[in-house]
C-alpha cells in the first residue's frame, strides 16, 4: 500500500502566518514513508528553507488545486471562496457543522467534487476529546485585545489595530504599556471555561497583568442561566466550545441592562452559529478594527477575531503543531482513530446538507443543516 501524499497548503487568509507543521514534524513524516509537499509562503512563521532540509517537495503558492488527487491538502483557515468544487481530501478548520452559512456553501463544494473534510475541530480521540488545538494561546492573545479594548475605552477610544507579536513576552510588554497610561487601576475579568486550554491561556494573561480573575467553568455555569454576574465585572471572556446545551451568558437586552460590564472578548467566536452564547452582536471583528461597539452608554465593546491565536504564530504553530504530530503519523489508515471519527461526522453532515437540498414534495422540511447535528458536538467547556 503506498504511503499518504501530504500537501501543505500556503494560508491565503490575511494575518495568518501559522503553520500546523513543523520541520521537524515533517522530517519525522517523511522518516516514516509519506511524501510531502511544502508550497511557498510569503506570511509563514516558519521559513521554507527548514522544510526543504526535512526532505519536502516545493510548489507554488496556491497550487494546491493541481495537486494529484491522491494528496491530503493540509491547512488551518478557510479557503478562498470562489466556489469550485473540492476533490481533494483537506484537513483544515471548515466551521461547517454548526448551521454556519459559509459551512453550508463550504459542504456543497465538497458535495460537488466528492472530496472530504477532514475538520481539525472534530479530530476527536476514544473519549470525544479533541487531539489538538490552539485553544491556549486563543485564549491567551484574546485576554490580552480585551484588555487593549478597555484601555481603549479608558482613554475614550475604540481599540485601533492589533498586530502579531515576535512572542508572548513582547505582547505582554506593549499590553503593559497600555494599561499603564490609563493609571494604576485594573478592570476584574470572568473567565467562563476556565478550566480548559483556552480558558487557561485567558486566566495566565489576566494574571501577568495584575487583572483578578473570577473561573467558571461546567458546575458554575449547570443552572442554565440567567447569570446576572457576567454584567458585574468589567470583562467578560467566553472560551467555551459553544454546543446545543450551552445556556445564554449575554442576553440581547445586556447592553442597555444596568451593569458593570465595558468589553466582551468572544474568544470562541462563533457569532453566526446557532449555539452562540453572546446575543449582543452577529459578526466577528477583524484586527484592522477589533472592538464592536454594541453600545454606548456606557460603552459596551465586543472584540471577536476569529485567528487569534496567530497574533503569537510561533508558539502557537509550535504547541499545535506538536500535540497534532502523532495523529498525522496515522494517516496511513484513514479509515480508523482519529481519521476515521472524522469521516464519520463530515459524512453525516453532507448527508443531512444533501437531504436538506434535495428536491421534495410534500411537507417542508423543519430544520437546517446543522441544526440536527448535535450528537457529534463535543461536551466540553473549551475548544
Amino acid at each position: 500500500m503506498s504511503m499518504p501524499h501530504l500537501w501543505i497548503r500556503a494560508e491565503q487568509r490575511a494575518n495568518e502566518d501559522r503553520v500546523g507543521i513543523t520541520p521537524d514534524g515533517a522530517k519525522a513524516l517523511i522518516g516514516q514513508g509519506f511524501d510531502l509537499t511544502i508550497e511557498e509562503s510569503e506570511s509563514r512563521i516558519l521559513p521554507l528553507d527548514g522544510y526543504v532540509e526535512a526532505g519536502c517537495a516545493v510548489a507554488p503558492e496556491g497550487s494546491w488545486p493541481e495537486a494529484p488527487e491522491d494528496a491530503i491538502i493540509f491547512g488551518l483557515k478557510e479557503l478562498p471562496e470562489d466556489g469550485t468544487p473540492l476533490v481533494h481530501r483537506h484537513i483544515m478548520f471548515g466551521h461547517a457543522y454548526k448551521g454556519q452559512p459559509a459551512g453550508q456553501v463550504l459542504l456543497e463544494r465538497f458535495a460537488a467534487g466528492g472530496g472530504t473534510l477532514y475538520d481539525l475541530e472534530y479530530l476527536l480521540d476514544e473519549d470525544g476529546r479533541r487531539v489538538a488545538a490552539f485553544g491556549y494561546w486563543a485564549g491567551y492573545a484574546g485576554a490580552a485585545v480585551a484588555l487593549m479594548c478597555w484601555a481603549a475605552q479608558k482613554r475614550h477610544d475604540i481599540c485601533g489595530p492589533v498586530h502579531p507579536y515576535a512572542d508572548a513576552e513582547a505582547l505582554r510588554a506593549d499590553l503593559n504599556i497600555q494599561l499603564l497610561a490609563t493609571g494604576s487601576e485594573r478592570p476584574d475579568a470572568l473567565v467562563i471555561g476556565a478550566l480548559g486550554r483556552v480558558g487557561r491561556g485567558a486566566a495566565d494573561l489576566c494574571k501577568a497583568m495584575r487583572v483578578p480573575v473570577t473561573a467558571w467553568d461546567m458546575e458554575e455555569t449547570a443552572s442554565g442561566g440567567p447569570f446576572p454576574e457576567v454584567l458585574m465585572h468589567e470583562i467578560f471572556l467566553n472560551c467555551i466550545l459553544a454546543g446545543p446545551d450551552t445556556p445564554v451568558f449575554v442576553p440581547s437586552s445586556a447592553g442597555s441592562d444596568p451593569r458593570a460590564l465595558r468589553v466582551i472578548g468572544d474568544i470562541a467566536c462563533d457569532p453566526d452559529s446557532d449555539f452562540s452564547p453572546i446575543k449582543v452582536y452577529d459578526r466577528t471583528t477583524t484586527w484592522s478594527a477589533p472592538a464592536l461597539r454594541v453600545h454606548y452608554t456606557p460603552a459596551l465593546d465586543v472584540t471577536a477575531i476569529d485567528n487569534l491565536p496567530s497574533m503569537l504564530p510561533r508558539e502557537s504553530s509550535e504547541d499545535f503543531a506538536g500535540q497534532l504530530l502523532p495523529s498525522l503519523k496515522t494517516l496511513d489508515d484513514l479509515d480508523s482513530g482519529v481519521w476515521g471519527r472524522a469521516k464519520e461526522i463530515f459524512d453525516a453532515h453532507v448527508a443531512r446538507y444533501q437531504d436538506f437540498t434535495a428536491p421534495r414534495t410534500g411537507a417542508a422540511r423543519d430544520t437546517v443543516p446543522g441544526k440536527d447535528a448535535r450528537t457529534e458536538t463535543t461536551k466540553r467547556s473549551t475548544p
